[in-house]
């Protein structure tokens, strides 16, 4: 059987976060209960369509899922284990925000299958908190975090931000210290990013600017501090035995997160809910960010007779021809440590790597911006810090 991730996107959060740009909501009960509906109606449609395939990672997020009835979540994973074919050890992990978890919470997703946690803290000063706009404090975190090892989770992540306004690499240094003495199994570290359409562009938008010019800012830190947090908050990490297996993750000795490694291997994976994509068969889906469209499709789905390319929730559906799927193996695999190898891509296009990519293999690797070992190849430490860089030289 064909291999398959399962993205479940529920939308709704408190409130929305100053930087946020995700497709995120508050709503009301009525409608969650009518999204999750939905969702149970485009598994129901998809169950038949992929039986071919064996499901080895489910994955819940948002929005913030766990401020959403843990019924309802439960509900959601039952379903998925009816529809679909899931396999017995596969990483079912769900996105949780402090200040949203209860005891009987956890207790749930733990019983309805959930695995793994991905707690979206950020960081572990009160002021940032507020600032980005998060409803939960430091101490709110570290209730949750110890509640949820007390009741026998043995894998959780934590997300954490750098590059925030004011914050000093001394600032940083402090939220990692104090992570890394909890001994989460998995970090995931992010630059700060600031997104148009955000509370967040109108107030540092010139300083973004700025930033990115390498010139003198005003709130955010400027290239030079940027850089300084990433490499000390990293050294830290290093230095209390996480490794890095991505760009923005760390994670202890085989606590990688399986279903973010299939998007960077491009394994097949369907998404569901609102604004969510999928990638079956090289064919890239993506559903409407619409809700009412949303509901309205998924009340009408089973009309679609079973034929994923009609189905009336997908705004698009492209086609990725060859020259596009050797460029998304190179682009994506590199965001890894390990990188890609010369003989995943022989398998998977029937070619060698070098009769396509010889020359600009070859000049990153003169300019040490990329490493070739025992098949191997991958950014040395000097092409991380220039990944977007190199990256873009596989697309031609």
């Amino acid at each position: 059987m064909k291999n398959l991730e399962i993205y479940i996107h529920t939308p709704f959060c408190v409130k929305k976060c100053e930087y946020c740009d995700f497709l995120s909501f508050p709503a009301d009960d009525e409608t969650q209960l009518r999204y999750i509906k939905g969702l149970m109606a485009e598994m129901i449609f998809y169950g038949p369509v992929l039986k071919d395939y064996e499901v080895s990672t489910i994955y819940i997020g948002g929005g913030t899922p766990s401020w959403l009835n843990e019924e309802w979540i439960a509900a959601l994973l039952e379903g998925i284990f009816e529809c679909f074919n899931v396999k017995e050890d596969a990483e079912i992990s769900i996105e949780c925000n402090p200040g949203t978890l209860t005891l009987n919470k956890l207790l749930t997703y733990r019983d309805a299958g959930v695995n793994r946690l991905s707690i979206g803290l950020q960081s572990t000063n009160d002021e940032e908190l507020k600032l980005l706009g998060r409803i939960h404090t430091y101490d709110q975190f570290v209730k949750n975090y110890e509640m949820a090892r007390n009741v026998g989770y043995k894998n959780i992540s934590v997300d954490l931000m750098y590059g925030l306004p004011q914050q000093t690499t001394e600032k940083y240094l402090d939220t990692v210290n104090r992570i890394v003495r909890l001994k989460p199994d998995h970090i995931s570290a992010y630059s700060l990013i600031v997104e148009k359409g955000t509370p967040f562009y109108e107030k540092y938008k010139f300083d973004m600017v700025k930033q990115e010019a390498g010139m003198r800012t005003e709130f955010l830190p400027n290239e030079d501090e940027l850089y300084e947090m990433e490499k000390a908050g990293q050294a830290q990490l290093f230095d209390a035995g996480y490794k890095q297996y991505e760009i923005s993750n760390y994670a202890k000795n085989n606590m990688a997160c399986r279903h973010n490694i299939g998007y960077w291997t491009r394994e097949n994976y369907l998404g569901l809910g609102i604004g969510a994509a999928s990638l079956l068969d090289n064919v890239r889906y993506t559903n409407t960010s619409d809700i009412d469209k949303y509901l309205s499709g998924c009340r009408n789905i089973h009309d679609m007779k079973e034929d994923v390319f009609r189905t009336n929730l997908h705004i698009s559906a492209d086609v990725i021809d060859r020259k596009a799927q050797m460029e998304e193996f190179m682009f994506l695999g590199l965001r890894m440590n390990e990188g890609v190898t010369r003989e995943a891509f022989e398998k998977s296009f029937g070619i060698s790597i070098d009769a396509i990519y010889k020359n600009i293999i070859d000049d990153l690797k003169n300019q040490d911006l990329l490493v070739v070992r025992a098949g191997h190849i991958f950014l040395s430490p000097k092409g991380k810090d220039v990944a977007n860089y190199v990256m873009a030289q596989f697309l031609t």
